[in-house]
């Protein structure tokens, strides 16, 4: 694979599986994360930068960069940033609902704006976003998460359909729970593993290999006319009951 991939938040469990795949097919990949500890490749052709999705000065050093490695074409883009607060509303401040807002929304606009500035003038490219479960159905105490993964999912919609003629194809996954250490502190109560395991149609919480596997897939292998869709990788959850 001749092909330059820009992952921003490539420190979370999907970003190391999602960076270990890409990097082995032989594409060239630049890692824009807070935590680079958790980053070793062994891979000569990955490149690390360590910075904020939120600093518009990092992601623009990691596109260029990119850039760079490409010769002028970035193929792909994913954000993986992402948080999770659940919490009903009158026990949440509004300081805890910017930060919720600030890590998964417009973190994910400043990569879109900056990469299709980048990306329109060089024949397009491909942008993964996350969302989740909570983007598209109704959960209690997700409230600020469903507003921002809701976000996510117009935004993408929306900007597929500004860039559709230039080249640009946008979409997003939307997982369910997934045990990853984002999760941790959730699935590590039983009563409550239990409680979110059968709500979910297959009965199975899913794993990170499944949503890097999927977000690997927009990046390089969907059809070109595959855009502006968000793939439900939620067991089923968000639109059958079983």
């Amino acid at each position: 694979m001749n092909q330059t991939f820009l992952i921003i938040g490539g420190s979370s469990d999907i970003g190391r599986i999602l960076t270990s795949s890409l990097a082995t097919s032989g594409a060239n990949l630049i890692i824009l994360a807070r935590d680079t500890e958790r980053i070793k490749p062994s891979e000569q052709n990955v490149e690390i930068i360590k910075g904020n999705a939120l600093d518009s000065d990092k992601v623009e050093e990691a596109l260029e960069k990119s850039l760079e490695k490409g010769g002028g074409k970035i193929d792909g883009v994913t954000n993986l940033v992402g948080s999770i607060l659940i919490k009903p509303p009158h026990l949440m401040t509004i300081d805890d609902f910017r930060e919720v807002i600030e890590t998964n929304l417009t973190s994910a606009f400043l990569t879109l704006s900056l990469t299709c500035k980048k990306i329109v003038k060089n024949g397009g490219g491909r942008l993964v976003f996350t969302s989740s479960v909570a983007g598209s159905l109704g959960l209690p105490n997700h409230e600020a998460i469903s507003a921002a993964k809701g976000g996510i999912e117009s935004m993408v919609r929306s900007a597929a359909s500004t860039y559709a003629r230039k080249g640009i194809r946008i979409n997003a996954v939307a997982p369910g729970l997934t045990e990853t250490r984002l999760t941790a502190g959730i699935l590590s109560s039983e009563p409550i593993k239990k409680m979110a395991t059968e709500m979910i149609p297959t009965r199975k919480i899913s794993q990170p290999e499944q949503i890097a596997s999927s977000i690997e897939w927009l990046l390089t292998n969907a059809p070109d006319n595959f855009t502006g869709q968000v793939l439900n990788l939620d067991g089923g959850m968000s639109s059958i009951r079983a």
